[in-house]
């Protein structure tokens, strides 16, 4: 098999000739055969000897990699039992089957519906072109994916509500009389607290009250959307609208293509309003203790008036960060001592009132450059970077948009299958090879920085800035102008090895240059989510979750959208895709334990 590094970007992107509908109709009977035979060695052959079967909830309750068709046959045989698939079809709502090319292999690519013994599944399948025998090709990936619980199907489409109670009913309440009871919590308490109105907790909350699930969301900030209105003046989101929209309701075809943060911020108020998720802003949550008896949280939360109310709930979800929660204040020598201002990115908002004077900003990822650039920008007299190690930069056009250019082929929906699809060893190819041309096409880019003293890195693998996003949460910056202010000299660059200490008005360097500073603002990014569940449920639940984020030894992520250790405890996270990707699927799972379809967790 010839992989993408080894290929050139016209072999890559040459079209495929292959009569796809045909090819997939023809794998699809063999399968969907096999399945109805309930025989884990016949499902397998339909896999090339080296193919995937990646996994979320449908056959295994949880994000599972099987490799190789004799991992693909114990894994079946385990779960084919219990899940009982059948009436395996083509999913009428998703993409006609397509040839394309993955990693530089001709494939075709299409979608499934099938039946579980617990509800409805969709699969997405990349079969291996076989270009001697088309008809006979297999499948290289194929993802399964429960979609839906029986009795608690997503409530759109044909299953919409009429809303003909409130065009009957004169004498009761209206809807906007039951909305503001169901808000308020006076007779009951919810099924699931989700801690954290931001994209996470607001994508999930909606997947849980179309499946009828009763979920309150506490926000600390007044307003839904202060997560990004509070952010620094002039950021902008680095990647495409097409690929960040939010479930059930795409952003208008008018909005700009890289969306700005306070329109971003008014959405996510929107969208909790049209949603009608039930929201208590100006509530933050005090501590949460587990009952193992009753298997309940008691979780206390404090209101914007002070009142404290204990809420008791089976689920408790932490939706309290991206991919990290609390920010990161690494002590550095002499910080105590310094006598400017001293604050965390994510309560730096701009740089106006720094005009004028010096200011260091600690750290050098997306953050780093853009505090940076908001003081050079709001005429500070002169801004240092610390960087603390190598970081993956990128132009944000092309490079920076290539990783998402899959979002512009199709139905976000069905794109979110693809991309969830990827196992771990295939995306390190396929990152490798995106890295290789971006650094071609940013050959210049990179030039410019290191010769202006700024480390430039992609991974110990050489594998880029995004499978640092997923490895790291960090460690990279789509350039939005400030790597040509580093190539001025317009921003100084400083590296961490070069610090002596810090001093009362600034910084001493090892050669024993001084650099004069009035506001040091660190980019250091954020504490692992752990950290925020042992600040709120003590260290004995945050060591038995573990670490959040990072790839687990079967390529899916760590204990977030899916179940941890602790039972009732859950971690929704990531960007805006990842949100509208995976809240379906850990709403599945929170529904599914609500109704006591969890079976008793893996050893």
């Amino acid at each position: 098999m010839t992989l993408t590094g080894e290929l050139s970007d016209a072999e890559l992107e040459a079209p495929v000739d292959a009569d796809a509908e045909a090819i997939f109709t023809a794998w699809t009977g063999k399968f969907a055969a096999a399945v109805a035979a309930n025989d884990p060695e016949a499902i397998a052959a339909t896999f090339v000897p080296d193919g995937f079967w990646r996994d979320i909830v449908a056959f295994t309750w949880d994000y599972r990699t099987r490799a190789g068709r004799q991992q693909i046959v114990e894994g079946l045989a385990e779960a084919l039992p219990a899940v009982t698939p059948r009436h395996v079809r083509r999913a009428p709502d998703r993409m006609a089957p397509r040839a394309t090319k993955y990693l530089g292999q001709p494939v075709v690519e299409g979608y499934l519906d099938f039946d579980t013994a617990v509800g409805r599944g969709t699969a997405y399948a990349r079969l291996l072109l076989d270009e001697h025998a088309p008809q006979d090709s297999l499948a290289w990936v194929v993802l399964t994916t429960l979609q839906d619980l029986s009795g608690h199907e997503e409530q759109i489409g044909a299953l919409r509500p009429t809303g003909t109670e409130y065009s009957w009913e004169f004498g009761g309440d209206n809807w906007l009389d039951l909305r503001t009871k169901a808000v308020q919590y006076a007779d009951r308490d919810p099924q699931v607290l989700i801690v954290g109105g931001g994209q996470a907790g607001l994508c999930l909350a909606a997947r849980l009250t179309q499946f009828g699930v009763d979920a309150l969301i506490v926000e600390r900030n007044p307003r839904i959307g202060d997560n990004w209105r509070n952010r620094y003046h002039s950021l902008t989101l680095h990647n495409e609208v097409w690929a960040n929209s939010l479930p059930y309701i795409p952003f208008p075809a008018t909005w700009p293509t890289f969306l700005p943060k306070d329109k971003l911020a008014g959405w996510l108020e929107s969208y909790a309003e049209f949603m009608e998720l039930n929201v208590w802003t100006g509530t933050e949550l005090v501590d949460a203790s587990y009952d193992e008896a009753s298997k309940r949280w008691t979780a206390r939360v404090r209101r914007a008036d002070g009142t404290e109310r204990a809420l008791v709930v089976p689920h408790l979800v932490f939706a309290t960060g991206g991919v990290s929660g609390q920010p990161k204040m690494p002590q550095l020598p002499g910080l105590d001592e310094f006598h400017g201002d001293v604050m965390h990115s994510s309560a730096f908002s701009s740089g106006i009132s720094y005009a004028g004077k010096k200011a260091i900003v600690v750290g050098a990822g997306n953050s780093g450059h853009d505090v940076a650039q908001d003081l050079h920008a709001n005429g500070a007299a002169e801004v240092t970077m610390i960087q603390r190690g190598p970081t993956a930069v990128v132009s944000l056009v092309p490079s920076g948009i290539l990783v998402y250019s899959l979002f512009t082929t199709g139905p976000v929906e069905d794109i979110d299958l693809i991309t969830a699809a990827n196992p771990y060893e295939l995306l390190l190819h396929s990152y490798k090879w995106l890295t290789k041309r971006t650094c071609r096409i940013d050959a210049d880019l990179i030039a410019g920085l290191e010769a202006a003293g700024f480390k430039v890195g992609f991974g110990h693998d050489d594998t880029g800035f995004h499978m640092q996003y997923l490895r790291r949460g960090g460690g990279y910056y789509i350039n939005v102008g400030c790597s040509d202010l580093i190539i001025d000299g317009k921003i100084n660059v400083i590296q961490h090895e070069d610090i002596e200490t810090f001093t009362a008005d600034g910084l001493a360097l090892t050669d024993g240059r001084r650099l004069d500073a009035d506001v040091v603002v660190m980019a250091t990014g954020y504490d692992n989510m752990q950290e925020q569940i042992r600040r709120f449920c003590g260290s004995e639940v945050a060591d038995k979750v573990g670490p959040v984020w990072g790839w687990d030894d079967e390529g899916w992520m760590r204990n977030i959208w899916r179940r941890t250790p602790q039972d009732g405890l859950w971690v929704m996270g990531g960007g805006l895709h990842e949100c509208r990707t995976y809240s379906k699927f850990l709403a599945n799972l929170i529904t599914a334990d609500l109704e006591g379809l969890l079976p008793p967790r893996a050893a």
